[in-house]
């Protein structure tokens, strides 16, 4: 016979899950996000074989391109920094049912992708379009009570990502695959943008903490080079004033460079010992070979397009998001901030994929064998952390 007590018990702790599962935006993004790029590249993998062909919005290499970057990168910046504000301003962030109902919008618009004879062009463009203004305005709220001006550059920098998402969506009313290609290079590059500005907010401090070392003090003219020269490197992704190639190659170089000294500095020798911080630094180091590679790209046949947006894109983006996601959820659960060997070998996972997707073509004969190498190199990264991490991100803080 059931035990009523234990009944009652386990309503409350399912009750309890999701009450905590909505509790900070980190929870559900971190968590959807990751499983939705393991999702997104398995499928788009088994396209590129020719195993599978898929009837989707805006067709597959859109889709593709999109939803890496709206789907998942967009969905964990959004729950960094939701969950970031509330320590920026002592404000209580979104949560409970408005987050439902966010998380919702974002969850629903991954669906209707996949309806395009169901749902009208105008409804699945609308519904993830959406998305990221709703998120700003949640963000700005409690950062314009407290008057904390500083952080309110994220509002534009969102909004901003979302004018980059209206363009892909016309670009898909338009048949335009130029529009597609400078979209999605902007938004990589605002991507970039924003992580630049927090990593050389968090990065030196994390450092010292993390290694129990002095740390790095910045010097004021390296930091506005860094940071100008990758605001006019947004810029240039825009193409709205198409500039000559040799200036628009020395903005990025530039750019490379001043971040390539920036993160020589952190020293990245005394995070050896400290598994989640080398990740963060070979991922800023990935954003200065990324932005090299942009302005070789513009001027020589060395590097392509394609690899310098796969150096941010699995380099930097997705290195530094798992490094930081897997710190986030470990800080905001009562948890102690130290990871084990499953997500040690994790982080070198993804970075070896970077190193294979972007650089394997010198060495890998076969373009298939790569992508496939890659991605399952990428599976086997953000799988350890969604396996680890799903009792932690579903239940109540210790």
């Amino acid at each position: 016979m059931t035990n009523p007590l234990n009944v009652a018990n386990s309503k409350q702790t399912s009750s309890m899950s999701l009450v905590a599962f909505f509790e900070f935006a980190f929870r559900p993004f971190f968590l959807f996000g990751s499983l939705f790029s393991i999702f997104g590249l398995i499928i788009w993998n088994t396209v590129l074989q020719g195993d599978i062909n898929i009837n989707v919005y805006g067709g597959a290499l859109w889709w593709h391109i999109h939803e890496m970057l709206f789907a998942f990168v967009a969905a964990i910046i959004i729950g960094f920094l939701l969950t970031a504000v509330q320590n920026w301003t002592g404000i209580r962030s979104v949560h409970g049912g408005k987050l439902m109902v966010l998380f919702a919008i974002w969850l629903l618009a991954r669906i209707a992708f996949w309806l395009p004879n169901i749902f009208s062009v105008w409804l699945i463009a609308g519904l993830d379009i959406v998305f990221l203004p709703l998120a700003a305005a949640a963000l700005a709220y409690p950062i314009i009570k407290v008057k904390l001006w500083r952080n309110l550059m994220f509002i534009p920098i969102l909004l901003l990502m979302t004018v980059c998402n209206v363009l892909m969506h016309y670009s898909v009313f338009s048949q335009n695959p130029t529009l597609l290609a400078t979209a999605s290079t902007a938004m990589v590059l605002v991507v970039t943008l924003v992580m630049c500005v927090m990593g050389g907010r968090v990065f030196p401090m994390f450092t010292a903490n993390g290694t129990q070392t002095k740390r790095v003090e910045s010097l004021p003219w390296l930091e506005k080079t860094a940071i100008i020269s990758t605001v006019l490197a947004v810029i240039c992704s825009f193409d709205f004033l198409p500039l000559p190639a040799f200036l628009s190659a020395s903005i990025f170089i530039v750019s490379g460079l001043a971040h390539a000294i920036r993160v020589f500095r952190w020293n990245f020798k005394v995070t050896l010992k400290t598994p989640l911080v080398w990740p963060l630094h070979l991922s800023y180091w990935a954003i200065a070979i990324g932005l090299i590679m942009f302005g070789l790209a513009e001027i020589t046949t060395l590097v392509s397009h394609s690899q310098a947006i796969h150096a941010l894109t699995v380099g930097a983006m997705a290195s530094m998001i798992l490094a930081m996601i897997s710190r986030v959820s470990l800080g905001h659960t009562g948890r102690n901030i130290v990871v084990g060997k499953v997500m040690t070998l994790a982080f070198a996972a993804i970075f070896l994929a970077f190193v294979i997707r972007v650089f394997g073509s010198y060495f890998i004969g076969n373009y298939n064998h790569m992508i496939s190498l890659a991605v399952m190199l990428w599976v086997i990264a953000y799988g350890s952390f969604v396996a680890l991490y799903l009792p932690i991100l579903t239940t109540p803080k210790v």
